[in-house]
């Protein structure tokens, strides 16, 4: 019984944290605007696309899905930095995702 309910818990937690990821065309379609910076100074989360879901657990950790319902948070890259909710740095490691500012951090966790 016990373990079940640690199997449960376990569960939960990683799917609460999950970073599935869908693009949308309109910016009213959106849950976040990202804009893609070119150094990662100027970031505020840095990106590393995953090929799994199971390894999207983590901040900076992204999935891309093929259906919005699909989605955890649906995003929209924006055109100039000042329409961005979110400033995202793509990282060529997995190691190398997570927050440069930490102050954003509530924007990845909307429920």
């Amino acid at each position: 019984m016990k373990l079940t309910l640690i199997i449960s818990l376990l569960m939960f937690s990683l799917s609460a944290f999950s970073q599935k990821i869908f693009q949308v065309q309109h910016q009213s379609q959106a849950d976040l605007k990202v804009f893609k910076v070119q150094h990662k100074s100027q970031s505020d989360l840095k990106v590393y696309w995953v090929d799994y879901k199971s390894q999207a657990i983590e901040d900076g950790l992204w999935f891309p899905v093929e259906y919005k319902s699909q989605a955890d948070l649906k995003i929209i890259f924006v055109e100039h930095k000042s329409q961005a909710d979110l400033n995202v740095f793509f990282v060529n490691h997995k190691s190398q995702a997570g927050w440069e500012n930490e102050k954003k951090k509530h924007l990845m966790n909307p429920f």
